[in-house]
This record gives C-alpha cells, structure tokens and sequence, in this order.
C-alpha cells in the first residue's frame, strides 16, 4: 500500500490553490462551459467540492472516531449542489472552498494520528470502511475533479481544433 498521512495532506492542501491558480482571471464562458447534458460544469465541479468540504469527509471522520461501525453514516447527495442558485460569483466560491478546506485540515491534522488510520466506519452502501480509505478517497476525490475540470474546458474547443485531435487524448474520453 501506498498510502502515507502526510502525504495525503500535501495533497488535500493544494487542491484549492491548483484550481484557484488554474481559473483565476478566466472568462464565464469557462466557467459555465460543460461536456453536454447531465454533465456538469467547472462552476458546478467547485460547489461540489465545497459540498463535500462541509458534509462529507471530516463528518465522516469524526463519526468513526465517535461511533465505529455502531452507526452508518448519513447519505452523501453528490448532487445536492445543482439544486441550490448561488449568487456567489467563481472568486468567491473559489474563497470559500479554500476557506473551508483549511479548516478541514487543521480538524484532519487534530482528529488522526496513523494510530487511527486502520479504524472502522460504516458506509450505508459499502460497509465498512477504514479512515485509511476515506482519506486516500478524499485525495483522489480531488484528483478526479481537477481532471475533470481539465477535461471540461479542453471538450470547449473539441471542434476548434482540427486534425490536431488525434494527438489530444484528453478529448478522446
């Protein structure tokens, strides 16, 4: 296995300011731009990441440490951003999601010690789960939606680029 605590958190520390770093200044046309119907868009990716901030992963956290497998937790909505209208505009969505996610770091850096990261939660559709798990899954998590932010906007010039398409793997998906 590969998973080392600290060096999740190298991750989980970066993942506000890569993205923030990557948008800074774009147009809204990137920001609302998506991969068609059902999909979602970069502005939609970051309410996303915010929703997990406030909800998913120190929750989850602090359930296992409280609980164990003696209580599943509460359902995630993976979809519960895209039925609220934020009048926030992307710098200030991009604030928040930093704001939080420096805060779940200092909760994640005072909750688990590697004493804890072979301890047990129940998921409601997985069952049981280690904070080992939940913590690569947090990093990955990250990972997949810089990805997918990536791949959202390079989809916006899919048509725009021509013969070059054969050499652009990330608008092959």
């Amino acid at each position: 296995m590969n998973f080392n605590l600290q060096e999740a958190i190298e991750v989980l520390k970066r993942t506000p300011k890569t993205i923030g770093i990557f948008l800074d200044g774009l147009s809204d046309e990137w920001m609302t731009c998506n991969e068609g119907e059902g999909t979602w868009s970069v502005i939609e990716v970051i309410d996303h990441l915010i929703e997990g901030e406030k909800y998913n992963w120190i929750p989850r956290l602090e359930m296992i440490l409280l609980d164990g497998e003696s209580r599943p937790f509460p359902p995630f909505d993976r979809y519960s951003h895209l039925n609220e209208k934020s009048e926030k505009n992307i710098e200030q969505k991009l604030l928040e999601f930093n704001t939080t996610r420096t805060e779940n770091i200092v909760k994640l850096t005072k909750l688990i010690t590697p004493d804890h990261l072979e301890l047990t939660g129940s998921h409601p559709a997985f069952g049981k789960v280690k904070v080992r798990e939940l913590i690569s899954t947090w990093v990955v998590h990250d990972l997949t939606h810089i990805s997918q932010i990536v791949r959202v906007m390079a989809k916006r010039y899919k048509l725009d680029v021509g013969p070059w398409i054969e050499y652009l793997g990330v608008l092959k998906r």
